[in-house]
């Protein structure tokens, strides 16, 4: 049976909300979308929860105008501006001897608890990125091994409870309830990457209106995440000053002439600051000179952050770019030459169904991604934002079946119900066994005095 979801993508500059029809077989149809100005965020969290539900209810609308559905409840995604990520560890011994999705729960929920998460942050993402079994590592899905010992590390992302509250209360503000909450950087990268990026590693940016943030991938699970508070919108405050023309002005030009390409000596004309009747020429070389000094300045920090994650040598497949920053003529070359010769690809939402033309660009990536998340896409395993542990197919233990070969290749324990435990108990047997002693005393002791 197919289940409608809503998406709500809340950026800085901009509302997307997503309604999509989910099948059985998790294939995914685009059935309305709407988008709106963002208003009451400031580097994509909340300072003004009224003004905010307002802008959300008119993305909303509009979405539900189109698909024709009426939908109570939204995966929404949260800004990493406030967000803080730590690595843990958890270790269990297993008694059956198999590990079974109890085990890795248990396991999980270990390393959840040895974590020094501060009382005043909420846990968004605990994501395992390496498991081990006995003493065997790198173990991709441990689900079905025999095993006496399961270790986890876990890769944790927090953020402040009165951020994840805000946001929540700007969602019921706008008529809908909040399923669950998802980092913006994972909704990019779950739209955005292939396995084989996975597989290899890599480091996804997504480069907003007002944010950037940056999540590395390796071993199939994020590694490492950060937010950088700079985006395209610090472009145009740029041009802004730097040209004396209003920041509507200096918008159309970073649309219009923003290129990171060799420099026109063409000049344009523009209206100055506070007085919009006089205008004076400017040339296009100044322009690229302001765009490209703080497109270059961006990069080199991101690069900086990957330098600094420790994982630098495990992107095997470079650096992804995405978001609508990302779409500036000429990112990519200047990326190759900041980032030192790692391979980058600029990167747009996957194809599916009913997939609009307007959501094809890459502005919409984190909107798509939280469609997709609804539909199962995700890590193999994750406990979220409501503490529930997910399996990449949420399949149940009693669910999965593994078949071993025959009975006497791999001897497992049986697995009993309740009836057939209280069957095959035993301590009344030994009370009989007991009685029958003291009975067969007795005849002996009647027999022998008998005789004297």
């Amino acid at each position: 049976m197919s289940k409608t979801v809503l998406a709500i993508d809340v950026g800085s500059t901009k509302i997307c909300a997503v309604i999509a029809e989910v099948s059985d077989d998790n294939s995914i149809a685009i059935t309305g979308a709407g988008t709106s100005k963002a208003q009451g965020l400031k580097k994509g969290s909340i300072t003004n929860i009224d003004l905010a539900s307002k802008s959300i209810k008119i993305a909303i609308d509009d979405a539900k105008r189109v698909s024709g559905s009426d939908v109570k409840s939204a995966v929404v995604s949260i800004s990493g501006a406030y967000t803080k990520s730590l690595n843990s560890n958890g270790i269990v011994n297993i008694q059956n001897k198999e590990v079974t999705f109890k085990e890795i729960e248990r396991v999980m929920q270990t390393s959840l608890y040895n974590a020094n998460i501060p009382n005043e942050y909420d846990v968004l993402h605990a994501l395992p990125y390496s498991f081990k079994v006995d003493d065997q590592d790198s173990i991709e899905d441990p689900l079905g091994m025999n095993a006496s010992r399961l270790e986890v590390d876990t890769h944790i992302i927090t953020t402040q409870k009165s951020n994840l509250n805000n946001l929540k209360k700007a969602i019921k503000g706008a008529g809908v309830e909040v399923e669950n909450v998802v980092l913006n950087g994972y909704a990019s990268s779950i739209a955005t990457l292939n396995d084989d990026e996975k597989e290899l590693g890599v480091a996804i940016i997504d480069m907003g209106g007002n944010t950037s943030n940056i999540t590395i991938h390796s071993g199939n699970s994020i590694r490492y995440n950060d937010f950088l508070g700079v985006g395209s919108n610090h472009v145009t405050s740029d041009l802004s000053m730097a040209l004396h023309t209003p920041l509507n002005i200096a918008d159309s030009v970073k649309l219009n002439y923003g290129s990171l390409l060799t420099p026109s000596s063409d000049l344009i004309e523009l209206p100055i600051i506070g007085d919009e009747n006089t205008t004076h020429e400017v040339s296009l070389e100044v322009v690229h000179n302001v765009i490209y000094a703080r497109v270059e300045e961006t990069l080199m920090i991101l690069a900086q952050f990957i330098e600094n994650s420790g994982l630098k040598d495990k992107i095997g497949a470079g650096v992804v770019l995405t978001g609508g920053f990302s779409q500036m003529e000429g990112i990519r070359d200047l990326a190759i030459a900041t980032f030192g010769s790692i391979p980058v690809r600029l990167a747009k939402p996957k194809e599916m169904d009913g997939l609009f033309d307007n959501l094809r660009s890459a502005e919409y990536s984190s909107a798509i991604g939280l469609v997709m998340y609804a539909a199962n896409s995700y890590t193999p395993y994750e406990i979220d934002v409501n503490k529930n542990v997910r399996h990449y197919n949420e399949e149940t233990p009693e669910k999965v079946s593994i078949d071993f070969g025959s009975e006497s290749d791999i001897p497992t324990p049986p697995i009993l119900d309740i009836e057939e435990k209280e069957s095959m108990i035993t301590l009344p047997s030994k009370k009989d066994k007991k009685s029958d002693e003291a009975g067969s005393f007795s005849k002996f002791w009647n027999w022998a005095t008998q005789l004297f």
